[in-house]
C-alpha cells in the first residue's frame, strides 16, 4: 500500500475516535507512549515521568536546556557530610487539593518508596537509613552509606501528598494525580488521552496554556496523520520513515535534538546456557550491522553507540569502541564454543517503543540467521513486554535506557549489578546476567565522592561490562519533533525528552 493510502486510512481511523476524546485543548501533544499510571513511583521510565511531571514536583528539577540541577520543592540543598543531606523547602506551596506542602509529606514520600508494592525507586529509598524533619521546612536525609548521586535524582523523585495518599484506596491513587504540579489533573481515557489543567495558584506562577491534552498514539502513521490533520500542535517521536515527507509540509516545523538514551541489545550469561560462553556474547555482537541498521531503519537519525551511557554521563569512557561487525569471525567464534550447527535463540523487544524498535528486532534476527543460528522473534506491545523482563523471561532482548541522574554508578546499580531485590540491585537487569567482580568493583565506586575519582571507577566499570559483553549498545537516538506551525508554539526540547507543559509557551 502506497504511504498515501496509509496515511489516509490512519487519519480515517484517527477521525472515527470518540468525539469526547477529540474535544480540542488549547494545547494538544502527541506522543508515543501512554502512561502506565497516575502513581509518580511506579515506573521508572521517561515516559511514565514525563507525564508525571506535569502533575509532581521533586525536591529539584532540571534546567529544560542543558539538565543543570535547579531549586523546585526545595529552595537549598547541601551535602552536610558523607552520609547527611539538607534540603530547605519551599513555603506557601499547596497540593491541587488544598492541602499545605511541608517537610512530612517528604518524609512520607520516601519511606513509601521502600515497599516494592508501590514503588520501583527502591534503589534510592534504601540508601537512606533515616530521615529527620527539624521543622516543617527543613528535611535531612542520613544515607546508610555515601551515594554520590543523591541529589542527581531530586527532579524525578517526586513528593506526594501524605494526607490524601493515606486514605485513598489504591485504585483511585494509581488512576487520579494529586500533586503540587504546574498542572492539574482532570481525566485519563486509557488508550486516548490524558487532560490537565492549569494550577492557577502554581509556586512558578500559572503556565501560559491553561487547559492541555496529551494523546498517546503508539502507532507512528497515525500521530503523523494527527499533526497532518491539524489535530495536535506538538509531534514527539515523529517516524523515521515520514521526516522528509513531513519536511516537505509547508505547515509543519521539523525540531530535533541529539538523545541521551542508548538503545542495546540487553544478553544474560546464565550458566547452563550458550550464552554463559562470551565467545557466544561476542559472536552475537559482531554479526550485527549496526551501520547498515542506522542507514535502512533509522534512516540517518542515530548515531553508532559503543557503550550505554552517553557523554553527557560521568562514566562514559571515549576510549571504549564497538566490536566490529564481522560475520564470518562470529561464525569461528561459534564454532570454537562448540555451537557450529548454531542453536535456538529468541530475540524479544517491544513494537511500540522505540523508534523502529520492531524493524531493529527484524534486522537482528536476519543477521543472526546469517550466522547459523535458528532466530525466532518475539515483539510485541510494550505492555507486554515490560511485564514480561520483570519476570525474568527473556535472556535475549532489544532494550532503550538512560540515565536521569547523569552517573552510571547509579544505572550500573540497576543494569548489570546481579539481581538483589532486598538491596535494590540489579532492578531493571532482566536477564540477569551476573559477574560476581563487576558486582565487587561497582559497590567499590559507590563510595566515592571526589568527581574526578568517581569518573574513572565508573569508567573502569563500564570499560569491564563492555569488556565481558554484558550487552550489545546499538546506537544513540535522535529526538525528532514536528511543531504545527499555525499553532505558535515555543517550544524547546529537553535532554530528558519529558513533555513539561510548563515550559511550552505562547
Amino acid at each position: 500500500m502506497k504511504l498515501k493510502s496509509l496515511v489516509v486510512l490512519m487519519l480515517l481511523a484517527f477521525l472515527a475516535l470518540p468525539a469526547l476524546a477529540l474535544a480540542k485543548a488549547e494545547l494538544v501533544v502527541a506522543v508515543d507512549a501512554p502512561p502506565k499510571s497516575m502513581n509518580p513511583h511506579s515506573y521508572n521510565s521517561d515516559a511514565n515521568l514525563s507525564y508525571m511531571s506535569n502533575f509532581f514536583d521533586g525536591l529539584l528539577q532540571r534546567n529544560p536546556l542543558d539538565g543543570k540541577l535547579i531549586p523546585a520543592l526545595a529552595t537549598e540543598w547541601e551535602r552536610v557530610d558523607k552520609l547527611t543531606w539538607k534540603f530547605k523547602l519551599r513555603k506557601g506551596v499547596k497540593y491541587h487539593n488544598g492541602n499545605v506542602f511541608d517537610a512530612q509529606d517528604v518524609k512520607y514520600t520516601f519511606e513509601r518508596m521502600k515497599d516494592p508494592k508501590f514503588s520501583k525507586f527502591v534503589n534510592i529509598a534504601n540508601s537512606i537509613g533515616s530521615i529527620e524533619t527539624p521543622d516543617n521546612y527543613t528535611i535531612i536525609f542520613k544515607t546508610v552509606k555515601p551515594v554520590p548521586w543523591f541529589a542527581e535524582t531530586m527532579h524525578q523523585n517526586f513528593i506526594v501528598d501524605k494526607e490524601s495518599t493515606m486514605t485513598r484506596d489504591s485504585g483511585d491513587y494509581n488512576t487520579r494525580a494529586i500533586g503540587t504540579g504546574a498542572y492539574k489533573f482532570v481525566e485519563w481515557v486509557k488508550g486516548s488521552y490524558v487532560r490537565m489543567e492549569a494550577n492557577p495558584d502554581y509556586w512558578e506562577g500559572a503556565p501560559d496554556y491553561k487547559t492541555v491534552e496529551i494523546k498517546p498514539i503508539t502507532e507512528g502513521a497515525t500521530r503523523f496523520a494527527a499533526i497532518a490533520a491539524r489535530q495536535v500542535d506538538i509531534l514527539s517521536g515523529v517516524p523515521v520513515p515520514m521526516i522528509d515527507r513531513i519536511k516537505k509540509n509547508p505547515a509543519i516545523e521539523i525540531v530535533s535534538r541529539p538523545a541521551r538514551r542508548c538503545i542495546y541489545m540487553d544478553i544474560g550469561n546464565k550458566k547452563g546456557t550458550p550464552y554463559a560462553d562470551i565467545r557466544v556474547r561476542k559472536a552475537i555482537a559482531m554479526a550485527i550491522n549496526e551501520d547498515e541498521i542506522i542507514k535502512t531503519v533509522m534512516r540517518g537519525q542515530a548515531t553508532p553507540a559503543a557503550q550505554i551511557p552517553d557523554i553527557a554521563t560521568i562514566g562514559y569512557d571515549p576510549s571504549l569502541t564497538r566490536l566490529p561487525y564481522n560475520p564470518e569471525k562470529a561464525r569461528a567464534l561459534l564454532k570454537e564454543a562448540g555451537y557450529e550447527n548454531g542453536f535456538d535463540i529468541t530475540i524479544a523487544g517491544p513494537n511500540d517503543r522505540y523508534v523502529g524498535d520492531k524493524q531493529i528486532c527484524e534486522a537482528v534476527a536476519k543477521y543472526l540467521a546469517k550466522i547459523g543460528l535458528n532466530v525466532t522473534l518475539d515483539v510485541k506491545p510494550k505492555s507486554i513486554f515490560f511485564d514480561e523482563l520483570a519476570s525474568y523471561k527473556h535472556p535475549f532482548y532489544l532494550i532503550g535506557w538512560f540515565d536521569g541522574s547523569y552517573d552510571y554508578g547509579r544505572s550500573a546499580q540497576m543494569l548489570v549489578h546481579s539481581v538483589d531485590a532486598d538491596k535494590g540491585m540489579g532492578t531493571y537487569n532482566g536477564t540477569m546476567y551476573s559477574n560476581p567482580e563487576l558486582d565487587k568493583q561497582l559497590i567499590a565506586s559507590a563510595s566515592i565522592l571526589d568527581r574526578s575519582e568517581r569518573e574513572q571507577a565508573l569508567q573502569a566499570v563500564n570499560k569491564k561490562s563492555i569488556e565481558d559483553v554484558s550487552s550489545i549498545p546499538l546506537h544513540y537516538q535522535q529526538d525528532v519533533y514536528a511543531i504545527l506551525k499555525a499553532s505558535n508554539v515555543k517550544f524547546t526540547p529537553r535532554p530528558d525528552r519529558w513533555i513539561v507543559a510548563k515550559e511550552i509557551k505562547k
